[in-house]
């Protein structure tokens, strides 16, 4: 068997907040959740949501969507005011970028993680 990615825990200020952000950002449904962790289920990728009893460091994630999945997060995005940027230096805010032949664009989550979602991979 070769190795794939399975899942991941990202920490929250409040878990169902943030998962809530994601399933209506991403457009997926909820995953069975047990213990301390709110999950989604991407695809092949399980997130799992978490409330730390230490202050939250920020991360990165970075999702890959088609261009439909694109126009409808980046359009929800803007309707609910929130602040982006075409750049992860957060230099052009209000903009997406058209990097790798396609399109990005970078924001921060609930629990302050910056987030980033591309429509062409990187590689």
């Amino acid at each position: 068997m070769t190795a794939t990615f399975n899942h991941t825990i990202i920490a929250s200020k409040d878990r169902e907040e943030s998962a809530r952000f994601f399933r209506e950002l991403l457009e997926v449904g909820a995953a069975p959740s047990w213990g301390p962790f709110t999950n989604i289920q991407l695809a092949g990728v399980l997130l799992q949501f978490a409330e730390p009893p230490v202050e939250i460091q920020m991360q990165h994630y970075a999702f890959l969507v088609d261009d439909d999945l694109f126009d409808r997060a980046y359009q929800r995005l803007c309707d609910r005011g929130i602040e982006h940027w075409a750049d992860p230096h957060l230099q052009l805010p209000g903009e997406i970028n058209h990097e790798h032949g396609g399109r990005g664009v970078y924001f921060k989550d609930p629990a302050g993680h910056g987030i980033e979602l591309i429509t062409r991979p990187y590689l």
